[in-house]
């Protein structure tokens, strides 16, 4: 969770006026010590400039000192370098100028990886799994760095970034690779402004239940879920399934002002305790909203983690919601931003966040932090919690501290819904789905350059046995170690997983997401479980409860 500041100049003034009183007070021997600390990091940082085999980067191992002493307090306080820093507050400012792609070097090849919809690329027919090979009419491989060598990894994508990017309205001319065409393909994409959406999907899935997907939380994402949530009602929605999976967090104010949507206006949300200045800080709904007593169905999973803790805690609290799922990854640390020098940031922990039943649901974690970050790995057992870690929801429910926030009804899926065996697994993070889709819509795109003969898939498209039969083939020549009783067992995520991935190349994330809701196990679990939230909002009405606004 990351709250935004400045390290400026004043900033930095009163550092200084701070170690020349301490120096003349009664800190003099702390801060003279401090002081030769500083004395031993310029004097080592000296030598190795001097004496190292190879001429080094003043400004990495300065960066490197930072992040390693960054590391010994825990595993959210980071360094950014100005790249990443500017990248971080490009997220989390949701727009940018370009062409609406994400791009990854692969063996030397600019891959796309994913476009956003409604962007000029996706408009001229740009998809995933295309190999950018040319801009402006130059072979990307022939940029080399000053000594002449063939730019590679991070350095070839920050210079086609910089050349996709520019003012809007201005053309690009790219050159495709595309498997299944021999010759590239030229397009021309103007460049506009970029919104990067956090709210991914929106649809109804029957005549009274809307579907909203928060992937993750980013400056105008209360903005979005209100223009999504008008929509639904108008459309009909009368109970609402809010899927938080896998959403990684962002904004404390953003967590807010989502709770805000379906909590009564005075309801506590979070509050934060810390050391500094204004960090003990109690947020509670400031707004009237029309959406605090729709029956709400909240999806959460073992990444959904921060932000997305923040919402699904503050609406279990006050059993304004069930919570489905598995337990959340359980960061409840709350980092403030500031800006120190040269573009550079530093996300360092101020507080702890509390949700309202007084729980810290921040996980405990290692002297390494491998526990802690491999947590998302690990199958999930249920935890057996000491007496004090018990805490109860405004009608009396038993909640907990420690390690996140606990469904309050349980069914795994940490795949897209699915709990696949590790062969299902395997596949799924290599992206073996995604590739095998973007092969086999080859012959099926005609968006861009149409081939005589081509077959068309349609929208309706079954994923039959001719085609798992086709994907195992593939395989083969990806030199997959094939489990054959892995993937018997994995047949219905496998489908479920091309169908998505040949949706997401040819009709768009929310049409892939709309078919995929009705294959997912945890999504249909969910749906079955609105009788039982809407009984929860009559045990607060019979507590006495404020449901409403009024």
């Amino acid at each position: 969770m990351r709250r935004y500041g400045v390290f400026s100049a004043a900033a930095f003034a009163i550092v200084v006026c701070a170690l020349v009183g301490g120096l003349l007070g009664r800190n003099a021997l702390a801060t003279a010590e401090r002081v030769q600390d500083y004395r031993a990091f310029t004097a080592a940082l000296g030598a190795v400039e001097a004496n190292y085999i190879d001429k080094v980067d003043s400004a990495r191992l300065v960066y490197g000192a930072i992040g390693g002493m960054l590391q010994t307090l825990d595993p959210h306080s980071s360094f950014m370098d100005p790249k990443y820093y500017a990248q971080m507050r490009e997220r989390q400012g949701g727009h940018y100028y370009g062409l609406g792609i994400t791009i990854q070097v692969i063996d030397g090849d600019v891959n796309v990886v994913s476009l956003f919809e409604g962007t000029p690329a996706y408009k001229k027919g740009i998809r995933r799994g295309d190999v950018i090979a040319r801009i402006g009419g130059e072979e990307i491989k022939s940029w080399t760095d000053p000594q002449g060598k063939p730019l590679r990894g991070a350095t070839l994508s920050d210079m086609v970034v910089g050349r996709l990017r520019g003012d809007k309205g201005t053309l690009v001319q790219v050159s495709l690779k595309r498997p299944g065409y021999d010759q590239l393909i030229d397009i021309q994409v103007p460049r506009d402004e970029i919104n990067i959406p956090s709210i991914t999907a929106t649809f109804m899935v029957d005549k009274q239940t809307g579907y909203v997907r928060v992937q993750d939380f980013a400056e105008n994402t209360d903005r979005d879920l209100g223009n999504a949530l008008r929509d639904l009602k108008a459309n009909g929605m009368k109970r609402l399934l809010l899927d938080l999976r896998g959403n990684p967090g962002g904004p404390l104010d953003q967590a807010i002002k989502v709770s805000n949507r379906f909590l009564p206006q005075g309801s506590l949300i979070v509050y934060t305790r810390g050391r500094i200045p204004n960090s003990d800080q109690d947020y509670v709904a400031t707004e009237r909203s029309e959406y605090t007593d729709i029956p709400l169905v909240v999806l959460v999973n073992r990444t959904s983690a921060s932000a997305s803790e923040i919402v699904s805690g503050a609406l279990q609290d006050h059993d304004r919601g069930l919570i489905v799922g598995e337990t959340t990854f359980g960061k409840a640390l709350v980092q403030s931003v500031y800006r120190i020098s040269e573009g550079a940031g530093l996300a360092l922990t101020t507080a702890r966040y509390f949700t309202p039943s007084k729980r810290l649901i921040q996980r405990p974690w290692d002297g390494t932090f491998d526990e802690y970050l491999n947590y998302t790995l690990r199958d999930q057992t249920p935890k057996t919690h000491p007496a004090a870690d018990l805490r109860y929801t405004d009608v009396g429910r038993k909640v907990y501290s420690g390690g996140g926030i606990e469904p309050d009804k349980r069914l795994d899926g940490p795949v897209e819904g699915f709990n696949p065996t590790r062969f299902g697994r395997q596949l799924y993070a290599r992206q073996a789905f995604g590739t095998f889709a973007e092969r086999y819509v080859a012959e099926g795109d005609t968006r861009i350059a149409p081939r005589p003969g081509q077959k068309l898939v349609a929208r309706g498209f079954t994923v039959d046995d001719a085609t798992l039969k086709e994907f195992r083939e593939f395989l083969g020549t990806e030199k997959v170690k094939l489990d054959d009783e892995s993937f018997a067992r994995d047949a219905e995520f496998i489908r479920a997983m091309i169908h998505y991935d040949i949706d997401m190349a040819l009709f768009g994330l929310s049409e892939a997401r709309r078919n995929l809701l009705s294959l997912d196990p945890q999504a249909q679990f969910a749906m079955q479980l609105f009788p039982e939230a809407e009984r929860l909002a009559e045990m607060r009405k019979s507590k006495g409860i404020k449901t409403n606004n009024n």
